[in-house]
């Protein structure tokens, strides 16, 4: 086995970095696009449905290729997939749009992205993995950071205890995300995780519209944005395959080298994507109080990544030369008499 090297480590971090800033920007696109879509007639839930299934369906060769025939691993890692896709893809986005029913779009993201906060706390009490002063530190800038970015403070926030209750459930379903994306002992590849969370999560939110949970209407009007309009099949079609089968699987890739703690509060910068993609595809200009927010984002981030324990190589095995094992001495033969 290859030893585990210092730059064999850096390596791996900025991998993961590079997977986090894809996935992060790969998921701040979803907000516009499904925006467009929204003014286009679309419901949210119909947009959240199709996004699923067109990335369930983008997916499905890739993973079956890294699969390789090793069937015993889905069978094993049953219950985790389904989990991921219960909780981490279905739940997140379905208690969301719930929440948002009855609370401001700046409160429930806010609840929902404290997710990397529980993150924390649990694989402190989980794994014994304690927080230092710069990952603490890094957390309470980044979360301060996020509430200036949402403009919470802005303006008369309305809060609804309902609707906390289900932020509150997808912030559980964003902490499952992190917590089993960063999760290795599966064996499986992430490509193969994210397409069958994907599965799952279309089975839930299909049947969440059928019992009229979910409301579903489509219609097949242009997609207006400000620098271009799409057909609503273009938009569509990007939804599922950029913001979510390639969001999901580099996130899954981002987490297994950064771990859930760091990777949590690197998908923070998704916001910061979310926001300029507004900016450039909606013409929503952010203010000067949501530049702050995104700088203190960053800030939390580099010291969260700086409080974050490096690893340590691995020494090599020493070989020791073999030692043959003493032969028995041959005992005298008998001598005639």
């Amino acid at each position: 086995m290859t030893p585990l090297t210092h730059d064999a480590a850096r390596t791996r971090r900025a991998n993961g970095l590079a997977f986090a800033l894809v996935s992060a920007c790969s998921f701040g696109l979803s907000g516009s696009l499904a925006r467009g879509l929204l003014d286009a007639g679309w419901t949210a839930g119909a947009a959240t449905l199709v996004r699923v299934a067109i990335a369930a369906a983008v997916l499905a060769i890739p993973a079956l290729i890294a699969l390789r025939g090793r069937w015993g691993l889905m069978r094993r890692a049953a219950a985790t997939v389904v989990a991921y896709g219960v909780f981490a893809v279905a739940g997140a986005q379905l208690f969301y749009f719930l929440a948002v029913g009855t609370l401001d779009v700046g409160v429930a993201l806010l609840i929902e992205y404290m997710a990397p906060v529980v993150v924390v706390g649990w694989l402190w009490v989980s794994q014994g993995s304690r927080p230092g002063i710069l990952t603490l530190a890094g957390a309470a800038v980044a979360v301060g950071g996020l509430a200036l970015l949402l403009d919470v403070f802005g303006g008369s926030a309305h809060i609804d205890p309902v609707g906390v209750g289900w932020a509150l459930l997808a912030m559980v379903g964003a902490s499952v995300y992190f917590v089993i994306s960063g999760d290795t002992s599966t064996g499986l590849p992430p490509v193969t995780l994210a397409w069958g969370g994907l599965v799952v999560a279309l089975g839930v939110l299909g049947l969440a519209g059928l019992g009229g949970i979910l409301p579903l209407s489509f219609t097949a009007e242009t997609v207006e944005l400000l620098p271009f309009a799409l057909p609503w099949w273009g938009a569509a079609l990007l939804l599922g395959a950029v913001t979510a089968a390639l969001a999901y699987v580099t996130g899954i890739a981002a987490t297994r080298r950064l771990g859930a703690r760091l990777g949590g509060f690197v998908a923070l910068i998704e916001v910061i994507a979310a926001t300029g993609f507004a900016w450039v595809l909606l013409g929503q200009v952010p203010g000067p109080i949501q530049f702050a927010g995104a700088g203190l984002i960053l800030v939390g981030v580099l010291l969260l990544r700086a409080g974050e324990p490096a690893a340590e190589a691995t020494p090599a095995p020493i070989e020791l030369p073999e030692i043959a094992e003493p032969q028995p001495e041959p005992e005298p033969e008998p001598q005639p008499a």
